[in-house]
Order: structure tokens, then sequence, then C-alpha cells
């Protein structure tokens, strides 16, 4: 039930990100599902590999390196979907950065695991 919820929580999200920034579009609510199901699954299954492949350079940036990381997958999911487009690199890195922020904020409103 919990991952029901930081899965609708997520589209809400993102839904928010489109509303905030012109260049991310989603076309409706189904689509903004989709999208957070796939962008959890890249961030699951690729992101780790990219972050381990680019360490050397992201350590060089001090980290800022991983945002480029995290906007790239942001963007390349924005083109494999239809109702979910990102404008560019740009555009990916931002909305990468408000759809973690905005999911961080949101996912406060999920009751913690009980032990």
């Amino acid at each position: 039930m919990r991952l029901l919820l930081v899965w609708l929580l997520n589209a809400i999200a993102l839904l928010g990100v489109a509303w905030l920034l012109p260049s991310v579009h989603v076309a409706s609510f189904g689509s903004a599902l989709i999208a957070a199901a796939v962008l959890g699954l890249v961030n699951m299954l690729i992101r780790p590999v990219l972050v381990l492949v680019t360490l050397p350079i992201t350590v060089l940036t001090l980290g800022l390196f991983y945002l480029v990381v995290n906007g790239l997958l942001f963007w390349f999911v924005g083109s494999i979907l239809e109702g979910f487009s990102v404008g560019g690199l740009g555009a990916g890195v931002l909305g990468g950065l408000l759809y973690g922020l905005i999911s961080w904020l949101l996912s406060f409103l999920v009751p913690a695991r009980e032990a």
C-alpha cells in the first residue's frame, strides 16, 4: 500500500514540475503515472551504473556532475515516453532537481513503516 502511495505522490510531483517549467510537458495524469513508474525503474536500474562509471568526473567536479547524470536520465525518460516530454538537457537538469525536491517534500505525507 505504501508503494502505491509513493507512486501516486511521485506522479503528482511530476505534474508539479510540468506546471512550474514550461519546457516539461505532461499530457495527463495517466501519463504522469507511467512516467513516474519509468523514472523509478530508470533510477533503480540505470542510475547506479552511470554513477559508478562517472565517479571520477563527479569527484573532480565536487559532485556537481551528479546533477548532469540526473538531468540526462530525466531527459531520456522524456524522450522515450509519449505524453511526457522534456525540452532539453538544461530542462532535464532543472526538472530532475525540482522533481526530486517536490518528491522529497511530498514524502513527508507518507506514514513511516511500522517496525
